[in-house]
């Protein structure tokens, strides 16, 4: 596995995004029972208030440095799962791995596979699902699992929402054979549902403020408060580092 470093109390793997990819497919082939989250400044904040996520995190076989100011704390380049997800899918079409779709709508499903099969006509797409919007029951569940394992991919992508779907491959680690990665926001992306800022934007930290834009009303303490959260929390970790 890649490095950890701390950043605040989560632990974010460190290297370079061709070293997450390859990493990412080992994983996947070996069929190991393994989960991939995706770190922005949220899950870092979360980790820091709740110890019960942060250990989500630090089980992990990878977490990635998702957020601009996550990567920049690590002194290194941001890897974002929007950004890895359909490199993944290039890179398991070449490899001949298969993948899962689950998670999101029907409508955001429909729109991946469709252009999967467009663009990577070689690619093994062995499942798609959207589950309820709604806590499962126990059986739901267990069918759930029952289906992925039975469709055997290599990749299993999920978007739930964080942070409920970190949850969702932590608890079904050992359960669900396959590497699991917790993509959220990335599938409206590839699908086409969500365009994303020019690249020179996201180099200045714009990505934020965007997607605030788009949906104020669920993002606004996220990112306004959260973010300031962090920053002041970061700050006076620094300080204290400095004057220990």
């Amino acid at each position: 596995m890649l490095p950890k470093k701390r950043v605040l109390d989560a632990g974010i793997s460190t290297g370079s995004s061709s070293e997450f990819v390859d990493t990412i497919l080992r994983l996947g082939a070996a069929r190991s029972s393994a989960y991939v989250c995706f770190a922005n400044v949220h899950m870092v904040v979360e980790a820091h208030k709740d110890p019960e996520f942060r250990k989500v995190l630090d089980e992990a076989s990878l977490v990635t440095p998702d957020g601009s100011p996550v990567a920049a704390a690590l002194g290194q380049p941001r890897v974002a799962g929007m950004d890895l997800l359909p490199v993944l899918l290039a890179e398991a079409a070449h490899r001949g791995q298969s993948v899962y779709f689950y998670g999101t709508t029907n409508e955001v499903l429909d729109a991946i596979v469709a252009r999967a099969k467009r663009e990577l006509p070689g690619l093994s797409i062995v499942g798609a699902y959207s589950p309820p919007f709604r806590p499962l029951t126990p059986e739901e569940d267990a069918a759930d699992v029952a289906a992925i394992n039975a469709a055997d991919p290599d990749l299993l992508f999920v978007a739930l929402g964080c942070p409920r779907q970190e949850r969702w491959m932590a608890n079904h680690r050992e359960q669900v054979k396959a590497c699991m990665l917790g993509v959220g926001q990335a599938f409206l992306v590839y699908a086409g549902l969500e365009r994303r800022l020019p690249v020179w934007a996201r180099k200045l930290w714009l990505e934020w403020a965007y997607r605030l834009w788009l949906e104020p009303r669920r993002l606004w303490r996220r990112y306004l408060v959260t973010n300031s959260h962090f920053v002041y929390l970061m700050a006076r970790k620094k300080l204290a580092s400095a004057l220990g």
